[in-house]
């Protein structure tokens, strides 16, 4: 029955995606002067060189971070949307640490990714911390914490590390020590992937594989059923927000150090965001976030690619993501299916020939 159901929500979730599809190029055919050129570049550009394809790559390694992250808060029924902020603040820290601690070059990126992870969990924990002790929502207190995480981060940028001889609000140099290496030649994608794949496998060991996994399906399932079992849910709670917050700050530190020579961002980034989009196609399995990561980034840079080669705007993808989200999180889409299935399954025994209903004897 289990499986049953994760191929059924598989169909769902492929089913939102090829229609959300299908209305983006009538949307294109509608809209444009030259359909065949924008589909072209919308649905092949990515593919058609070594460097776009390494696009896709890199872009796919910040999404997996914050995917893994909003999964494992969603995972206990926690929506803690402090993801982006946690993001953006792991790579402040790690900017400072990746400038003011000089290290040697193996050790450097290692406790620079680590202490954006830190300040990342710090982060998340906020407002767990909040909701454990006086119920506070942490999905309005976390949405307020990403604010509150870009000004001040822009505050230790200005005033901390600010290169002034740059003309721009951006940091010194990042130290070559730090820097995370090129893997993959012709393309800037970079030693992350790889960090970004063990983090996945770590997830799916840690949900399917131990006690506190367990314990952190549990308690999203059913908080009240959990308690009764003796689970500690104000612990798990706490631990599945921190978790999520460290893997989200050491993706911003990773970001940072894969992709740039010095920390300017001067706005969030919205990977955070975007983690929530990759959590949800993957149904919060870590197994799946790769490939949920993979989709989104594709079609990004598709979009990307279609509004520099013809007369549609990138904003397309907008539209895709929002009927996706939409069908998949809508209740209704498919349910009939879902009823006549559950049905099925459970008369199939009564329908087999030969099959007697035994009677009691008076």
């Amino acid at each position: 029955m289990k499986n049953k159901k994760l191929a059924f929500e598989s169909l769902r979730t492929v089913l939102a995606i090829a229609i959300s599809l299908i209305i983006a190029l009538i949307t294109i055919l509608l809209v444009s002067d030259m359909p065949g050129a924008a589909l072209k570049a919308f649905l092949f550009g990515p593919l058609d060189s070594m460097r776009h394809f390494g696009n896709v790559l890199e872009m796919m390694i910040p999404l997996i971070f914050t995917g893994l992250a909003v999964g494992v808060m969603f995972q206990a029924d926690q929506f803690n949307l402090g993801a982006e902020g946690a993001f953006f603040m792991g790579a402040v820290v790690s900017a400072f640490v990746a400038i003011q601690w000089p290290m040697p070059s193996f050790i450097h990126p290692v406790v620079t990714i680590f202490m954006g992870g830190l300040t990342g969990a710090v982060f998340c924990g906020i407002p767990a911390l909040l909701k454990v002790k006086w119920g506070a929502s942490e999905l309005v207190s976390s949405l307020m914490f990403n604010y509150i995480a870009f000004f001040f981060g822009l505050y230790l940028i200005n005033y901390f590390l600010r290169d002034i001889n740059a003309g721009a609000m951006v940091s010194f140099l990042l130290p070559a020590t730090a820097k995370l290496p090129f893997i993959i030649p012709k393309t800037r994608v970079h030693f992350g992937l790889i960090i970004a794949f063990f983090a996945v496998a770590v997830m799916y060991f840690f949900n399917y594989r131990t006690r506190w996994g367990y314990k952190n399906q549990l308690t999203g399932f059913n908080s009240l059923f959990a308690e009764y079992a003796g689970i500690k849910t104000a612990a798990v709670v706490i631990s599945a927000q921190l978790i999520g917050g460290f893997i989200a700050g050491a993706g911003g530190s990773i970001e940072l150090l894969g992709l740039y020579r010095r920390f300017s961002w001067q706005n969030l980034p919205g990977y955070g965001w975007s983690g929530v989009i990759v959590a949800i196609l993957a149904r919060r399995n870590p197994a799946y976030i790769p490939l949920a990561a993979f989709f989104l980034a594709y079609l990004r840079i598709g979009a990307d690619l279609m509004s520099r080669q013809s007369d549609v705007q990138n904003e397309i993808v907008a539209i895709i993501q929002g009927v996706m989200i939409v069908l998949i999180a809508a209740a209704g889409f498919l349910e009939k299916a879902q009823y006549k299935m559950v049905f099925r399954d459970a008369t199939k025994d009564l329908a087999k020939p030969g099959k007697k209903t035994q009677e009691v004897e008076g």
